[in-house]
């Protein structure tokens, strides 16, 4: 224990030491997980539709994943790329065997931000173009080139010029077909806009993007980071509209809670790099594959990816007939275990009232959007909670003058 722990202020320490680029909702501080359930260090228990923002799909500390973390720190941390390793053998053998036979080349990172980078800068070496298409309320992450493909402008401003970047109106074929011209190196596009605000991407338009595409010389970049891996009721969130995207970007439920990212790409990408293309220390560490290989193991054998897809028309139901006729309401929708409700007010009252009045997490995307992007092992029982939650708070805010 740090001396004076059992006095010390965790919160200011924290916000005195590593605040500032991150706005907490108050002075809580977690200290352990269990399932869907987060404890604080009073002993409150908050049920985690946030799943650490998409990230512990299996939920809190579960059990395969942690041993398989624990056994693996006894025996080896880490591991140059330099050499080869046991571990993150069995660990890319295992992502092989569930992402699409085309997308048949791995490179493993530590985040969704670092697979991003690395998308841009394969598909420059693949086209021999410097230029990339992204999408109005796209979120792609926040290193210098992930920056460039995410939308919001709070984000992106203080840092320009960042490399060049079109953004265009996301389910709108017609601003890409206007668009694309032998300059665009990569299409990115998500399935499902998360940060931008839980918005679905239309059949028509995700094919029609591919097509042209496959027309003018361009790679499809897919971006998984948030949907894959079962979040939207299917491994990856294109499988639901039959694309064959170029490259896919994962993290977050790829290692279901510990730190890891990769880009999957075809062989005619992998034709064009060379030695020294990329790398990274750390990225394909033995800890962070034996973490990644117990959550794909645990998500066949638990039957996640299946679950997703009925717990979360179980969600979007239940939150429709119990949110129906609240006029704060103005829209829920969702794919899997990634769901939205829409509000014709400010999402951050109702997030903070959630928290503290119900013992309920969840998210902002954009400005006046709930998301909830729970564990995929949540129950119904557990769903139930944050359904009643959520219309209590939001009945409570209609009814204020």
């Amino acid at each position: 224990m740090i001396e004076g722990e059992a006095t010390m202020n965790l919160a200011a320490v924290e916000e005195s030491l590593l605040g500032g680029t991150t706005a907490r909702r108050d002075e809580t501080v977690i200290v352990r997980g269990e399932g869907c359930w987060l404890y604080d260090s009073t002993g409150r228990r908050y049920l985690d539709l946030t799943a650490a923002q998409g990230v512990t799909m299996l939920g809190h500390c579960h059990p395969a994943l942690s041993r398989a973390i624990a056994e693996q720190a006894q025996t080896l941390i880490s591991c140059p790329n330099f050499l080869y390793n046991d571990v993150r053998a069995r660990f890319a053998a295992r992502l092989a065997d569930v992402l699409p036979p085309h997308l048949c080349h791995i490179f493993l990172a530590n985040s969704g931000a670092e697979a991003i980078d690395g998308a841009l800068k394969f598909a420059r070496l693949t086209t021999g173009r410097t230029r990339a298409i992204a999408f109005r309320s796209a979120f792609h992450g926040r290193t210098v080139g992930a920056l460039s493909l995410t939308w919001e402008k709070k984000y992106r401003e203080p840092f320009l010029p960042l490399p060049d970047t079109l953004h265009l109106p996301y389910n709108n074929l017609a601003k890409v077909d206007e668009a694309l011209d032998s300059s665009i190196a990569a299409v990115f596009l998500e399935i499902v806009q998360g940060e931008g605000g839980v918005n679905i991407g239309e059949r028509e338009f995700l094919q029609g993007v591919q097509q042209l595409c496959q027309e003018r010389g361009a790679l499809l970049v897919v971006d998984e980071i948030q949907t894959g891996f079962g979040r939207t009721g299917r491994w990856f969130g294109f499988e639901h509209h039959s694309l064959r995207p170029d490259l896919i970007c994962l993290a977050k439920g790829l290692g279901a809670g510990f730190p890891m990212g990769a880009v999957a790409y075809t062989r005619s990408v992998q034709e064009k790099l060379y030695l020294g293309a990329h790398g990274s220390t750390f990225g394909g560490n033995p800890l962070a594959c034996a973490a990644g290989l117990a959550a794909l193991q645990t998500y066949a054998e638990e039957r996640l990816v299946e679950r997703a897809a009925v717990m979360g028309d179980y969600f979007v139901r239940r939150l429709r007939e119990e949110l129906a006729g609240n006029l704060l309401v103005r829209e829920v929708r969702g794919m899997g275990l990634m769901l939205a409700v829409e509000l014709r007010q400010k999402a951050g009252p109702t997030l903070k009232s959630l928290m503290a009045e119900e013992s309920v997490l969840a998210l902002p995307a954009g400005p006046n959007v709930l998301r909830f992007l729970p564990p995929l092992t949540i129950t119904e029982e557990e769903v139930e909670v944050g359904v009643a939650a959520t219309a209590r708070v939001l009945a409570a805010q209609e009814a204020r003058p």
